[in-house]
């Protein structure tokens, strides 16, 4: 077919014009093309491509407008279809510590029998050679609500039976319980007169004496004897820490509870080019600081200048900009030291009639009185930093919000970024002030679901109104309050797919047994892309990072993640299997599954 000139005129502008847009276009050190590409923007939008040059994104769209950022030197990625989104922000949880755990002794939150319980912890003493009677065995993750048969007791006589004169301490994987034997009751003089400490309990046995459970504050009593990890031990736990993270697509995190140890660690691997994840950390105001709240802060605004790195970057860095509270423990029995509302519960029955009714205990008061954690609050915003508050029931949280409603009233209290982490247990009249009162939720998903320390810790002890709202994910959802995801690993194994499929689901995995079949209590999940906002803007809000990580836009940080499928097409109980591909921080690629070879 003859093309007259008009037709030939227009065919050399439009070719002129498409050159003139690629010389125009600034050439990409890598482009991925064929894709989902979720952004996590305004709209949720999903493209088909993307380009990244200098560490930061450059262009979102079709393959057409990618093809103009690619030149001679681009590393094309052809994702097959593949979901391309921004890397994973976990907004709580404790690296240093997960890592360590690694290392140590470990149960593996497992089920266990008292027998077997024993004989794990047996076997890591007889595989210790170099453990004198003067040695501490530390042992963690201790499911201690997933102990078989279901409500069998711990106690020292538990650990006095094993073959050993050295002290023993079990950690609970939920970090406010510890086990522990005769020998580590007697090295930490912990006798029948001792009493307990501020926000701590010594359990005690029928005749008062000391049981062998540590609680909360009452832990530090053994653990302060416990000789601290060397350095070279922080820096290992270090890199197990980030290299746990990067093969689950983290690229960010908060440290919720941090120490000068943990911070000296990273900042060395940071130096070294080997931080692989921006790490973000809370300095711990204890609530016996709340007596001189001006000091507290001074000594955290201390730590923040020896460690904080600066305003967030390409590579990698640390910031030390937040503060944690403890307003109470936990709600979960046999601990209970969650505040609450109500009394909880007691078997005023038998076994084989059990008869529970409202007991005389609503748990501890919470560990920060109000004025003193009013007195607190005002000192972080006059610092500018932004509090982080464990408040595990639904009389924590009451007294949280009070004491932040009352923050909000001040200039510079506005300008704060509170967050409450955990809020298991949420009265129904306070779902609506997280919203009111702009503070995050920051939420584990995966206790959203029937499970031992849901089922036979929880349900019993609330009783059936209170249990039908614990773990109120989507009811915070409904009432406008931004959600936030934090694993509170090791509280939990690091599992980030698996905590969201439970957000979406609140189902257990398909082998957890009968008993724990279905979904926990009669509200919904929440909506797949609210499960993924969560672990992404909405968590780069609470570390102020928003503007730099969270989503896949132009200008960002090419903080991202390729999975092996698609989060939202596959079945919900899926969503447990998949599996990172490829993690890249700050354009970097810092993780790469083997069997995918991307580039």
């Amino acid at each position: 077919m003859k093309m007259n000139w008009k037709q030939r005129g227009a065919g050399v502008g439009c070719s002129l014009l498409l050159a003139a847009a690629a010389a125009a276009a600034p050439q990409a050190d890598t482009v991925y093309r064929n894709g989902y590409v979720y952004t996590v923007d305004a709209r949720d939008s999903v493209h088909q491509a993307l380009a990244v040059r200098a560490g930061r994104i450059v262009y979102v769209g079709d393959d057409a407008g990618a093809a103009h950022h690619t030149g001679k030197r681009t590393h094309v990625v052809d994702l097959g279809g593949r979901m391309l989104m921004p890397g994973l922000v976990d907004g709580h949880l404790h690296p240093q510590s997960g890592g360590a755990r690694l290392l140590n002794c470990n149960l593996n939150y497992a089920s266990l029998t008292v027998p077997q319980f024993q004989a794990r912890i047996q076997s890591c003493l007889d595989a210790d050679k170099q453990g004198g009677a003067k040695h501490w065995l530390v042992v963690v993750n201790w499911f201690q609500q997933g102990m078989q048969p279901e409500g069998v007791a711990t106690g020292v006589a538990t650990l006095d039976a094993l073959k050993t004169a050295r002290p023993v301490m079990v950690r609970s994987s939920f970090g406010h319980s510890t086990l522990v034997n005769s020998r580590a009751l007697q090295l930490a003089g912990i006798q029948r007169g001792t009493v307990d400490p501020v926000a701590g309990k010594i359990t005690r046995d029928a005749r008062g004496e000391a049981s062998g459970l540590l609680e909360d504050a009452a832990q530090e009593l053994v653990m302060k004897l416990v000789p601290p990890l060397t350095p070279a031990e922080n820096l290992a736990a270090s890199r197990a820490a980030l290299a746990a993270l990067r093969q689950q697509g983290v690229s960010s995190f908060l440290d919720a509870y941090t120490d000068p140890e943990t911070m000296t660690a990273f900042s060395q691997l940071q130096r070294r080019g080997e931080l692989t994840a921006r790490g973000h950390f809370a300095v711990l105001i204890a609530p016996e600081d709340g007596t001189a709240p001006g000091r507290a802060v001074a000594g955290l605004l201390k730590q923040s200048r020896q460690f904080d790195q600066g305003a967030t970057r390409v590579a990698p860095s640390l910031q030390v900009r937040h503060a944690k509270l403890f307003m109470d423990g936990v709600i979960a029995a046999p601990a209970q030291t969650g505040t609450l509302l109500a009394p909880y519960y007691i078997d005023q029955g038998t076994p084989q009639q059990p008869h529970w009714v409202p007991g005389a205990s609503k748990g501890p008061d919470s560990y920060f009185p109000p004025t003193r954690l009013q007195g607190v609050l005002r000192e972080l915003a006059k610092a500018g930093i932004d509090p982080h508050i464990h408040a595990d029931g639904d009389g924590a949280v009451r007294d949280a919000l009070d004491a932040l409603a009352a923050l909000r009233a001040t200039p510079q209290g506005r300008a704060l970024r509170p967050a409450l982490a955990h809020a298991e247990l949420v009265d129904p009249a306070d779902f609506a002030r997280f919203a009111a009162l702009d503070t995050s939720a920051v939420l584990s998903f995966q206790w959203g679901k029937p499970a031992p320390d849901m089922v036979a810790a929880l349900k019993p002890y609330l009783g059936p109104l209170r249990y039908d709202v614990v773990e109120p994910q989507s009811l915070l959802l409904a009432a406008g309050a931004r959600v936030v995801y934090g694993s509170d690993w090791p509280v939990d194994a690091l599992d980030e797919w698996f905590a969201l499929k439970v957000g979406v689901t609140r189902t257990a995995a398909p082998d957890a047994g009968a008993e724990f079949a279905g979904q926990l209590g009669p509200h919904p999940g929440m909506p797949r892309a609210a499960v993924l906002r969560a672990i992404t803007m909405n968590s780069s809000y609470t570390l102020r990072q928003e503007r730099q990580t969270g989503s896949l836009e132009v200008g960002k940080l090419a903080d991202m993640i390729v999975l092996d499928r698609n989060f939202f097409t596959i079945p919900a109980e899926d969503i447990a299997n998949i599996k990172v591909l490829q993690t890249m921080v700050g354009g970097k690629i810092v993780y790469r599954d083997k069997g995918w070879p991307g580039l």
